[in-house]
């Protein structure tokens, strides 16, 4: 059996609806993500711990607008895609690279997800994945670099990770998204019922992540773009028939662009 897990993973908010990840023991952390700086800065400052690493996914300012001034203040690794202009980076990344991240016990290794943007990163270790804005909870990130293609095949290499991987996406979209997979995919009882469960989440302030990739499998639209009402629905969107998975991915993503 794997090692137990040493550290805890928390969020801490940022922006309107940001989350930095925290992966914390009693002394040490790292921090998914830092958009904001000051944000890490006081939760370091109340918790006493010491910042031992930080991971970028993407180079968007509202993932790494924090690492400036973090690095400043704390001389630490700061791990990240190795084709994007993060000037922070002391170790870029890419698909095959491992990393450790020794106070804390945690091992993870590369994903390429690129689509969201052209070499966006993932990391995935010990059941845990922290996909910044490739895959959310019930949704997807837009195609702002990359392709429709790039975008589905990053998520079909994530939708294959066991289905008790955590998803640890950056942000609070949980409830916008579901209310366009039920558009999609209005006969699904599982994205029915995910709906009325994390809207008693979200009516009681408490994060609808991480989710996991069996969940993601079952209500994510865009995951589901073989089922037949998805394919249906993009269709109908089209004004066409859609031949492949791909096809329907890219008019459900465009489609959700102006939902």
């Amino acid at each position: 059996m794997p090692d137990p897990i040493r550290f805890q993973v928390l969020p801490v908010p940022a922006f309107k609806d940001n989350y930095i990840w925290v992966l914390r023991d009693e002394r040490s952390a790292a921090v998914v993500d830092p958009g904001d700086a000051q944000p890490v800065l006081d939760y370091l400052a109340r918790e006493r711990l010491d910042l031992v690493a930080i991971l970028a996914t993407h180079h968007h300012p509202d993932h790494v607008g924090g690492v400036e001034r973090l690095k400043r203040d704390h001389d630490v690794p700061v791990y990240g895609p190795r084709d994007e202009p993060i000037p922070q980076l002391t170790h870029p990344l890419a698909e095959g690279d491992r990393i450790a991240i020794a106070a804390l016990g945690a091992q993870f290794e590369v994903l390429d997800v690129p689509g969201h943007t052209r070499a966006h990163i993932a990391y995935y270790g010990s059941k845990l994945l922290f996909c910044g804005d490739t895959l959310f909870a019930c949704g997807c990130g837009r195609v702002f670099e990359g392709t429709p293609p790039q975008l589905h095949a990053s998520l079909a290499k994530l939708a294959a990770l066991p289905d008790d991987t955590l998803v640890y996406c950056a942000h609070e979209y949980t409830l916008a998204n579901i209310r366009f997979a039920r558009a999609v995919e209005p006969g699904n009882e599982a994205l029915a019922e995910r709906e009325r469960a994390d809207t008693r989440t979200r009516e009681q302030k408490r994060p609808t992540v991480p989710s996991d990739i069996g969940r993601e499998k079952a209500t994510n639209p865009f995951l589901r773009c073989g089922e037949p009402e998805v394919a249906r629905s993009a269709s109908r969107y089209r004004g066409a028939p859609l031949a492949s998975p791909v096809e329907v991915f890219a008019a459900i993503r465009e489609w959700k662009n102006g939902f």
